[in-house]
């Protein structure tokens, strides 16, 4: 690296679910997306091409220039599950060395990719990154803290399941970041989430949220004792009881809960089975013990870092219940979680490290952003597009995409930059009215497909949230749920959800100046500054990345419109 000279850094999350790339230059970030975006395969397993090709094009650049490669898994990190616990040898021998074995075959495949990332970056330095480093780092830099607790919740980063960490940043940049405490596997609430997620007919992986979502409908006390024994409370921490929750072994066909578990819950639900009452309390009672142990692990990192932010990433940290409920705790004065919490994330959180290795400093470009992906402002549409669909320009967007809403048109949006993360934030997302009483059953039947207790996201100007939320803090992730005032109850109910909170999405306008005019548009012709807003894709697909994909989506859903930058989709 010169003077004259750019320094290229990449950071990449791959050969795994949620594959993602992101570019750093001279140790900012001026690119990110998920791979799933660009290729249409939901939670792609891939190298990131399209990705790489669409950062690296952007900026001019080839594979020879870039410097660093960070990439988001350290394979010597798994050796320590490779030699078996005694109790675990002693108690199920045949598990055990399963278990053993899997790993070593994790940390050899592994060390294997970073091979396969030397060869296709012949110029650069490859970094492998401790998988909850990766997390934490991203999670503290999109908090624009400069001091923070760091809670990192998934089911797997190597052999860590739960850190608890402190970062503080001075005001040259430098960063000082230091991990306190480590929870390793078997003990995992991600995987306990994800285990029971399958057993209920689920995938794993994939739609956790939609258990969240179930667990509302149920009466948690009915498997309460399950849970408790289940997931242990501790002081560090919690353990999880092999009786009930399988050791984990790193293969997809091996069995995550045992027949004692079974006995004491239920049978396998399969997919096309009915959801009945025994489904749902096991999901309120999941969920339950999921909000305790998120809670007990949020009040020890305030106690061991003593800082007023905690940023919270990790697997985990997408259930936006257990969000809610350390916000409206109190024991912290704000819970920061990154717009890309998952392993999507670990992308940037792996290239500001590798930066802060070579520098000292902390990158920039990750505090507060969001909207990070490929745009496609000048994209060239036909009169009349493939399905019979008919397009024109619009000369205020703005208001006909409010005067649409307010008249009860469901339409999607994509504009501007792609967003980072699992919940589209209003660039590639679906809007519609909640004063429509209809809007709900309406948005799963014949636009989204999916289950009818699903509930659906409000976003609010921030100047008139508390009006309609009880919000302690801003959210414009999307990343808690929280309770609604008195007003949203009279005005708004089909925001709720069966518990009385709702995923808020706060707006300002400096992030989002489109979606917040919008929403003021909507406010002078109804009153209700609240649209819904869910994100563009049905059940399956992954969030529309191009203008194709989008196109695709509105000829196979019940989406009324699409707002294409400046061209109104629609059938003739």
């Amino acid at each position: 690296m010169t003077e004259s000279t750019p320094h290229v850094l990449l950071g990449l999350c791959a050969f795994t679910h949620d594959s993602a790339a992101a570019l750093l230059i001279d140790g900012h970030l001026v690119g990110f997306a998920e791979e799933e975006r660009l290729s249409g395969t939901k939670h792609d397993r891939a190298m990131p091409h399209h990705t790489v090709d669409w950062l690296l094009a952007k900026y001019s650049l080839s594979v020879d220039d870039v410097d660093d490669v960070a990439y988001n898994f350290e394979p010597a990190r798994y050796l320590p599950a490779v030699l078996p616990a005694p109790a675990q040898l002693l108690a199920r021998p045949r598990r055990a060395a399963q278990r053993s074995r899997s790993f070593l075959k994790v940390a050899a495949r592994t060390h294997r990719r970073l091979g396969e990332l030397r060869r296709w970056f012949p110029h650069a330095t490859v970094r492998a990154v401790p998988h909850h480093r990766a997390h934490g780092l991203y999670a503290f830099a999109a908090s624009g803290a400069d001091h923070a607790g760091v809670l990192i919740v998934d089911s797997l980063g190597e052999t860590e399941t739960t850190t608890i960490a402190e970062a503080r940043r001075d005001p040259d940049g430098s960063l000082h970041y230091r991990q306190h405490e480590a929870l390793t596997d078997p003990a995992s609430l991600g995987y306990v989430y994800g285990a029971v997620t399958e057993h209920l007919g689920w995938r794993r992986g994939d739609e956790e949220g939609t258990v969240m979502a179930l667990a509302a409908l149920g009466d948690p006390s009915r498997f309460r004792t399950v849970f408790t024994e289940a997931v242990r409370l501790t002081d560090r921490g919690f353990t999880v009881d092999a009786r009930l929750i399988a050791l984990r072994v790193l293969s997809g066909r091996a069995s995550r809960l045992t027949a004692e578990f079974r006995e004491r819950t239920c049978p396998p639900r399969h997919v096309d089975e009915p959801v009945t009452e025994v489904h749902r309390d096991v999901a309120a009672a999941l969920q339950e013990r999921t909000e305790a142990v998120m809670l007990h692990l949020a009040h020890r990192a305030r106690q061991r870092t003593g800082a007023s932010t905690l940023c919270v990433g990790g697997g985990v940290a997408m259930n936006c219940v257990s969000i809610g409920r350390i916000a409206e705790a109190g024991f912290t004065d704000t819970v920061a979680v990154p717009p890309a919490p998952g392993d999507s994330g670990t992308a940037i959180g792996a290239a500001l490290d590798t930066w802060h290795q070579r520098t000292g400093k902390l990158g920039t470009g990750a505090e507060h952003a969001c909207y990070l992906g490929p745009a496609f402002t000048d994209v060239a549409l036909p009169e009349m597009p493939s399905s019979g669909l008919h397009v024109r320009r619009v000369p205020n967007k703005v208001r006909l995409l409010a005067e649409k809403l307010a008249d009860g048109t469901i339409v999607g949006v994509f504009i501007g930059a792609l967003e980072a993360g699992p919940r589209a934030l209003g660039h590639r997302s679906i809007l519609a009215s909640p004063l429509d009483p209809d809007v709900v059953d309406r948005l799963n039947a014949t636009v989204k497909y999916r289950e009818p207790f699903r509930p659906f996201a409000p976003v609010v100007l921030a100047d008139t949230a508390t009006e309609y939320f009880q919000l302690r803090q801003p959210a414009p992730y999307m990343s808690m749920a929280v309770p609604v005032t008195d007003q949203a109850h009279q005005q708004i109910p089909s925001i709720l959800h069966a518990n009385g909170t709702a995923r808020v999405q706060t707006v300002e306008a400096e992030q989002h100046p489109f979606l917040a005019e919008v929403l003021r548009e909507f406010a002078d012709i109804t009153g209700v500054p609240v649209l819904i807003n869910t994100s563009l894709n049905i059940k399956g697909k992954p969030i529309c990345g191009t203008p194709d994909m989008a196109l695709e989506c509105l000829a196979d859903s019940g989406i009324d419109a699409l707002l294409l930058e400046d061209r109104w989709v629609s059938a003739p």
